[in-house]
């Protein structure tokens, strides 16, 4: 029997901002009852983590894209992502140095400032889009361009404290480069983008029309905020173009599909669910309701929760689902569904949240990672996804919970997280993926997101000492972003449901923040 989804009374609110005030700059540290010695040791087997991958990367890979740490040689994957044929790979691409710029913000987290300062100098002097790679979209906008500015907003706010000389915008330059060279894969007549790109020449003939949910619809915080750090409305503008036509095609039951055609703007793939090549769309709809204000985003965002709940929850766990008839399609947990109580945590459905995550968490424990998939229906793992590549989600929404519930509980899981990776994934030139979590078999790839994102978020789950003064939201690769009032159309409302998965007409809470 399916859990009955949450009712909210319309038009009712979320004041997802008072949440992260709370959540974000309260508990000192030790409050918990965890511990300031434990705490303080499990700060130091993260940052043994972040630098032993960070190190390696910097020795045997820079500034090629990412590291291979079994042969501790290197790979320009930017081409590569999201091209599971390795189709159109460029001949004389040599890399964009694609974990430096994923690791700056990390950097700052972890206050390092004087590395931080060095590879900002590097990217200025050394930085160039001007090169014949096709790229995916989605991949580069999260990654590069999401890394820049959230790193170009970083140098601003700590260019008092850099060694050689204050910061002249340099990321921000290149940021706008990037983003100028994004605005042709927009130019459909749906306005929808390709999902392929080149830098240097645009669109490629006979490209394919085929996209993503996630890839069309995950593109508005990175575009948004370059707009109002440039003054330039053509990125933003150029993102909720497709974010208003994506939810446009939605079904009456307010569903949306998996893949779609950029041309007619006709769906693919009907089954969808909160897994892979849908999930971001829904996290951009909340954050981007945060970080701009905007009543647009919170009704869409409103609208596709409730529907997620109705038609693809069952008790703990996501299942896929037809989009048009809400019927079940794929028994199966992807490790990309793990971000899904993060998300939780952040409108305040805590109960719910904790349910799923603890589900996640017993998955881990059975096979000492996340697999990809896993079969639902059997209890087993997908026979060919079996891999891990070092995915965040599971960390990242450890991390959310902590911060809302203090309980000393999630710093235990995160314990285990950090054993798991230290003891299957650890090599001497860095951390490797799981090629098959059945047999811990290795694969030489170190991906950009260990350092952006799983890192840091293990990093904050014992040390929050970056977020006490501003508050934040962090993009889909982990890159924060500051909430600021200049960027809010107007301050979202402020009452918060005490609990939206088993109350039908929840009680509000309302008044100040707290």
């Amino acid at each position: 029997m399916r859990s009955p989804g949450p009712c909210l009374p319309a038009p009712a609110r979320l004041v997802v901002a008072a949440l992260l005030l709370a959540a974000l700059t309260g508990g000192a540290v030790g409050a918990d009852g965890y511990g300031r010695a434990r705490r303080l040791h499990m700060k130091n087997k993260v940052l043994e983590m972040f630098y032993h991958a960070y190190d390696n990367y910097m020795t045997y890979a820079f500034p090629h894209d990412e590291l291979k740490p079994l042969t501790k040689s290197f790979t320009d994957s930017l081409s590569e992502l999201g091209n599971l044929n390795l189709e159109h790979l460029p001949q004389d691409y040599s890399g964009s140095a694609l974990t430096l710029v994923e690791s700056l913000s990390s950097l700052v987290v972890l206050g390092n400032l004087t590395e931080f300062e060095r590879g900002v100098l590097w990217l200025s002097e050394n930085l160039t889009f001007d090169v014949d790679a096709r790229i995916n979209l989605f991949e580069c906008n999260i990654r590069l361009l999401g890394g820049l500015i959230s790193a170009h907003i970083l140098a601003k706010d700590y260019s008092s404290q850099f060694k050689h000389g204050l910061y002249q915008d340099q990321l921000l330059h290149l940021a706008d480069s990037l983003g100028n060279r994004f605005l042709p894969a927009f130019e459909t007549p749906t306005g929808l983008p390709y999902a392929w790109i080149n830098l240097k020449y645009g669109v490629m003939e006979n490209e394919t029309t085929e996209t993503s949910t996630s890839g069309c619809g995950s593109l508005i915080l990175e575009m948004g905020v370059l707009s109002r750090l440039t003054g330039d409305s053509r990125y933003e503008a150029a993102a909720l173009r497709a974010l208003r036509k994506l939810w446009s095609m939605r079904s009456s039951l307010n569903l949306v599909g998996t893949t779609l055609d950029v041309l007619t703007g006709k769906w693919i793939e009907y089954s969808s669910g909160i897994g892979a090549g849908v999930d971001s769309f829904y996290e951009y709809l909340i954050k981007a309701y945060i970080l701009f204000g905007s009543d647009e985003y919170w009704d869409m965002f409103h609208s596709a929760y409730l529907a997620v709940q109705k038609y693809f929850r069952h008790g703990p766990w996501y299942h896929e689902a037809d989009m048009r008839t809400g019927e079940a399609t794929h028994w199966q947990l992807t490790s990309l569904q793990a971000f899904w109580p993060g998300l939780q945590t952040l409108l305040g459905d805590v109960t719910a949240a904790n349910l799923s995550h603890r589900e996640f968490y017993n998955i881990w424990q059975r096979f000492g990672v996340l697999p990809e998939r896993y079969l639902l229906d059997y209890g087993m793992m997908h026979p060919t996804e079996k891999y891990y590549p070092l995915r965040p989600e599971f960390a990242e929404s450890t991390f959310y919970l902590y911060q809302a519930t203090k309980d000393p509980w999630y710093l235990e899981v995160g314990e285990a997280i950090v054993g798991s990776l230290n003891y299957y994934t650890k090599v001497d030139g860095g951390f490797a993926s799981v090629r098959d979590v059945s047999t811990m078999k290795l694969e030489d790839h170190q991906h950009s997101f260990f350092l952006s994102e799983t890192c840091k978020y293990l990093f904050l789950l014992y040390d929050d000492s970056f977020l006490r003064n501003q508050n934040y939201i962090f993009t889909t690769e982990g890159h924060p972003l500051p909430i600021r009032s200049t960027w809010h159309e107007k301050f979202p409302a402020a009452y918060v449901p005490s609990n939206w998965t088993f109350v039908k007409v929840p009680f509000l809470l309302s008044g100040s923040i707290p």
